[in-house]
């Protein structure tokens, strides 16, 4: 098993984007808020979050994605049931279904984070502390708003998970509460607007 430091540092290696470290920080903590909730092993489950699109910048297309940042972890040492775990999270490409609770738990966290993400920024406070599961699914009908999420793979990636759709969107609301500050959705950015 590597460590989370260990992993961080493949980030930090190979992605540069601020957004997207805060995407996969985002999916690192609603991993780690499902491993505490089915009593697995958290520090595996969020390193696998941590790590699925470390290779996104490198491998900006979806024929490569995240197929060839299989081998590069692989030669790190990053152990196969994480490297199966981030090769499932893009079946359509890998032709690798999830299969295991903690593969269904990558996929369903994976694009959802992005659309909290997306609902946060536009209120007014910028925040996830005030942000609610009804504003969510109230920009979740309008698909103009946030028009690159793919909402029918997320409804199939929760339901292959076993998680209500809403209850899901509350659970990684108050995972990535959690890291607020590290997101910049807690409420700074309004405060840097407004000066």
């Amino acid at each position: 098993m590597i460590t989370r430091d260990e992993a961080l540092a493949i980030v930090h290696e190979f992605v540069q984007s601020p957004s997207l470290r805060r995407h996969m920080y985002a999916v690192e903590a609603a991993m780690r808020f499902y491993a505490r909730q089915f009593g697995e092993d958290e520090e595996k489950w969020g390193i696998t979050g941590l790590l699925h699109d470390f290779d996104w910048e490198i491998h900006p297309n979806l024929d490569d994605h995240p197929i060839k940042g299989a081998a590069i972890l692989r030669e790190r040492g990053v152990p196969e049931e994480i490297v199966r775990a981030i090769l499932t999270h893009a079946p359509e490409r890998t032709g690798l279904r999830p299969q295991t609770r903690l593969e269904k738990a990558l996929r369903a966290c994976d694009e959802i984070t992005g659309l909290i993400t997306a609902v946060a920024l536009v209120r007014p406070s910028k925040s996830l502390y005030d942000l609610k599961v009804k504003s969510v699914k109230k920009k979740w009908k309008d698909k103009a708003f946030a028009a690159g999420v793919d909402r029918q793979d997320i409804e199939e990636a929760v339901a292959e998970f076993g998680v209500d759709l809403w209850e899901h969107v509350g659970n990684v609301i108050e995972a990535m509460r959690g890291i607020a500050p590290e997101l910049g959705l807690d409420g700074s950015r309004a405060q840097k607007s407004d000066a």
